[in-house]
């Protein structure tokens, strides 16, 4: 949603292909390499927590470049809307010379658009006990800039908000209101060609807990930015200041300058670049085999390392064969045989803007006060 080098811009023949191939192999070739023969895993120190009412990446686990629907996670702040889609509408208005409302049916006559995106919760990697809520879903639907300047957008107008139908009342300065969810996008980002109103994942309709029927998706941004249960665009002339744009989902981080640490209150949008170690294998001659992923808001993934305990960064090997755009991308490494004991492993990215994935103790990020945007490196520790 910035000037970037991106994936599109150097990797256009992959991407189709990429897209071609989903309708050629079965999805569970998509994924981290099987074990080789006598290979066994490697246990994690300290397990991925598991929530059996919460669906989540499991990393160890993972096999599918493709997230199956059933893994992606789930995150709501108000109710989980029941709407029925004969009767569901999406009004669009505000700052427009042509105001209009569409059914579902009406919505699905308009060009159709496939993209491969991954989605993450902004407070995903916060804490050990939410490290899965991310997913890599094949969204289905139609993009909405076509949409918005078919409506005439007025000279006045400078953002574009989404009204979900989940409410709940809140308390503003003392008063209670029936808020519906809502966020925003500046008009420039929202009439990237990317954006789109969603109504399908993996090929199967919306969930209800996913948002049916129809659901934005802003490919590169936090997953707060990709309202669910869609049911009214409208067209501003000054900024949104909602709960979850100007309250919550606000990163607080300070920068030391000349002895003193200046603030900064920023509102949650695009994703930062970020890997993970997902799972160790010993092979049969002793070596350690270390898959992981890698993704950022859009921006090619440059380069994963690896280290492990106090060694140096080493340079893994990136899957070059499932790659999109605003995908992630898997990575592995093969680490010579290692002496028995407790080893810790761990990943950082780097994007093609020089972006590199942080440390914990690392000045960028080092006098971050909210979970928001937990993008640090993760170290894991296994037993051998």
């Amino acid at each position: 949603m910035k000037p970037r080098l991106t994936r599109r811009n150097v990797m256009k023949g992959t991407v189709a292909f990429a897209a071609y191939a989903f309708t050629q192999v079965p999805m569970s070739v998509f994924g981290f390499a099987e074990l080789e023969e006598g290979a066994t895993l490697v246990p994690f120190v300290t397990p991925q927590l598991r929530n059996p009412n919460r669906p989540m990446i499991q990393w160890d686990e993972l096999t599918n470049w493709v997230t199956p629907n059933e893994q992606v996670y789930v995150v709501s702040h108000y109710n989980k809307p029941e709407l029925k889609a004969d009767e569901w509408k999406l009004e669009i208005g505000g700052m427009v010379e042509r105001p209009l409302t569409l059914s579902l049916a009406e919505l699905k006559q308009r060009p159709r658009q496939e993209i491969m995106a991954t989605l993450e919760c902004v407070g995903n990697g916060a804490s050990a006990s939410f490290m899965g809520a991310v997913a890599n879903v094949r969204w289905t639907g139609t993009p909405l800039a076509p949409l918005l300047r078919e409506r005439g957008l007025l000279k006045r107008g400078t953002e574009v908000l989404f009204f979900g139908a989940d409410e709940k009342s809140e308390k503003v300065r003392e008063l209670d209101f029936d808020m519906r969810f809502s966020r925003s996008l500046s008009l420039v980002d929202a009439l990237q060609d990317k954006v789109m109103l969603c109504w399908e994942m993996n090929g199967q309709p919306l969930t209800r807990e996913h948002g049916f029927p129809l659901r934005l998706v802003v490919p590169g941004w936090y997953g707060i930015a990709w309202v669910k249960w869609l049911t009214r665009i409208e067209v501003l002339d000054r900024r949104l200041m909602s709960k979850y744009m100007a309250r919550e989902y606000v990163t607080i981080r300070g920068e030391q300058q000349n002895g003193k640490t200046l603030w900064r209150e920023t509102s949650v949008s695009w994703m930062n670049v970020k890997s993970v170690v997902a799972r160790v294998a010993k092979l049969k001659n002793g070596a350690l085999r270390v898959s992981g992923a890698a993704w950022s808001d859009g921006t090619l993934i440059k380069s994963v390392e690896l280290k492990l305990d106090d060694g140096p960064w080493q340079a893994v090997k990136l899957d070059t064969t499932n790659r999109a755009e605003f995908s992630w991308t898997f990575w592995s490494f093969d680490l010579p045989e290692v002496t028995a004991g407790e080893h810790t492993l761990v990943s950082r990215a780097t994007d093609a803007d020089g972006r590199v994935q942080p440390a914990a103790d690392d000045p960028t990020i080092k006098l971050k006060k909210t979970y928001w945007e937990a993008n640090q490196q993760w170290p894991r520790k296994i037993k051998v």
